[in-house]
């Protein structure tokens, strides 16, 4: 894939919005988590292309990112635990989360 031209920000809002689909809803708590990560006007921008993008677009520009930004280990850690917040804010960590999760975990050991 070519080149994303995203920030850090930008690629975490990204992330973010993805795990948040995971269960095919993205409410208010997890809105809220993202949103303390980026400003207003990043998480619109990146929301409105995550709006346009498949599941499949969606994990190659995260992945061409993370690879871009040289996200090492440590990074990837954080990521996961952001990514747990948000799953845990809305009280509900339901089995499409979970499984979101684990598919992430296995995905960012591959740096």
């Amino acid at each position: 894939m070519k080149t994303i031209d995203w920030t850090r920000d930008e690629l975490v809002a990204y992330i973010l919005l993805f795990a948040a689909h995971s269960d095919f809803k993205e409410d208010n708590h997890e809105r809220n988590v993202i949103i303390s990560k980026v400003d207003m006007k990043t998480f619109q921008e990146i929301h409105d292309e995550f709006d346009k993008d498949n599941d499949y677009q969606s994990i190659q520009k995260i992945m061409t990112s993370l690879r871009q930004h040289n996200y090492d280990r440590e990074d990837i850690e954080v990521l996961l635990e952001d990514i747990k917040m948000l799953f845990f804010s809305d009280d509900d960590f339901n089995i499409n989360e979970r499984n979101m999760l684990k598919s992430l975990e296995r995905l960012f050991k591959t740096f």
